[in-house]
C-alpha cells in the first residue's frame, strides 16, 4: 500500500548555543502557527553539529522552554548529532557523481576572493581538507518565498562552491539541513529571514541529490533598538516559560497579527487555540521588527 502524501509538515530547528530569546520564539511560534493554520504537523529538530559553539544542557532547556509556551513537537525530537550516517551517505553520492570535491584551500586563500571559492589554489595540501559542492558557472537559483516574495541568487558569483564538510571535520549546516528536511518529509520550511540567502544554495544541493524542494517562508527578524539582530544583541534576554504571556504577545505582534486579538484570554492552551483561529499569514510583514515597537504593541493588546 502506498503511504498517503504529506499535506503539510513544518519544523523548528534550533541550535543549542544558549537559551531561547524573543527572536527564537518568533521563529518557533511562526512556524507552529503556519503548520496549525494549514492543518499540518510541526516537528522539532535539534541542530547540534557545531560542538565548539554549543552550550551544555541548552538543547534540553530549549525544549522545556518551548513546552512552557505550549509548543510541543508532533513527533519524537531528533538530534543531528545522531544522524552522521545520513550525511556520510549523501556526501558519498555527491563525490561518486563528481558533484563534490576535496578542497585544500585555507581561509587566507579565500580572503583574497572575498571568501568565494571558484577554483582551488595549486600546491595546497591539508591532512583533512574541506569537501565542497561543485557549483556550475550558470548556477542562478530563484524561488518564491511565501513572505519575502521572489528571491534570486547567482550562487556561483555570490557564494561560490558550497562547503559540505568543514576542514575541522564537522558537517556544514547546508548539507545537514537539506538531508534532514528530505529524510523527515518536511514540506514547508518557516524560519527567520537571516537564512533567506542560504535557500538558493540549499535548493541547488537538493537538485544535486535528487531531493524534493519544500516550500519556504522567511519570517521578519526581531532587532534591538540599534537595529542589530536580536541573537547578537544585549537585548537577547531569555524568554520566561514560567510567565509566557508577555513574550507570547510580543511574538504575536512580531508576526504582524492584530493588536488585541489575544486580549482577555487566560491559559496558554486557550491562548494558542485562539491564536490559531485568528492567525492570518498574509499579515506577516517582510521588514524586521524593533523590540521597542513590539513592547508598545503588546502594551496596547493588554490595555
Amino acid at each position: 500500500m502506498t503511504a498517503p502524501a504529506i499535506h503539510y509538515r513544518g519544523r523548528f530547528a534550533p541550535s543549542p548555543t544558549g537559551p531561547l530569546h524573543l527572536g527564537s520564539l518568533v521563529a518557533a511560534l511562526g512556524s507552529w502557527l503556519m503548520a496549525r493554520h494549514a492543518g499540518g504537523e510541526w516537528w522539532i529538530r535539534i541542530e547540534d553539529l557545531d560542538p565548539p559553539r554549543e552550550v551544555p544542557g541548552a538543547a534540553d532547556a530549549q525544549v522545556r522552554t518551548l513546552s512552557g509556551f505550549g509548543l510541543v513537537s508532533d513527533a519524537p525530537i531528533v538530534r543531528q548529532s545522531d544522524r552522521h550516517a545520513l550525511y556520510e551517505a549523501a556526501l558519498a553520492r555527491l563525490l561518486d557523481a563528481g558533484l563534490a570535491f576535496a578542497c585544500h584551500c585555507s581561509r587566507t586563500d579565500l580572503a583574497e576572493t572575498g571568501g568565494i571559492h571558484r577554483a582551488c589554489r595549486p600546491g595546497r595540501h591539508r591532512d583533512t581538507p574541506a569537501i565542497r559542492l561543485r557549483v556550475p558557472d550558470d548556477a542562478r537559483v530563484g524561488f518564491e518565498d511565501a513572505i519575502q516574495g521572489r528571491f534570486e541568487q547567482d550562487v556561483a558569483r555570490e557564494v561560490g562552491d558550497v562547503v559540505l564538510r568543514r576542514a575541522d571535520g564537522y558537517w556544514a549546516y547546508q548539507l545537514a539541513v537539506v538531508v534532514d528536511d528530505a529524510d523527515q518529509g518536511i514540506t514547508d520550511v518557516v524560519r527567520g529571514a537571516d537564512l533567506l540567502d542560504s535557500t538558493p544554495r540549499q535548493i541547488l544541493l537538493q537538485r544535486a541529490l535528487g531531493l524534493p524542494t519544500p516550500r519556504y517562508a522567511h519570517l521578519p527578524l526581531v532587532l534591538d533598538e540599534a537595529g542589530h539582530k536580536l541573537s547578537k544583541s544585549l537585548a537577547a534576554l531569555p524568554v520566561d516559560a514560567d510567565d509566557p504571556m508577555p513574550a507570547l504577545r510580543l511574538a504575536w505582534s512580531a508576526l504582524g497579527q492584530p493588536a488585541g486579538a489575544l486580549r482577555g484570554i487566560d491559559g496558554i492552551d486557550r491562548v494558542l487555540a485562539h491564536a490559531v483561529a485568528e492567525f492570518e499569514p498574509g499579515l506577516i510583514q517582510r521588514k524586521p521588527n524593533a523590540v521597542a515597537a513590539l513592547h508598545n504593541c503588546a502594551a496596547t493588546q493588554r490595555a
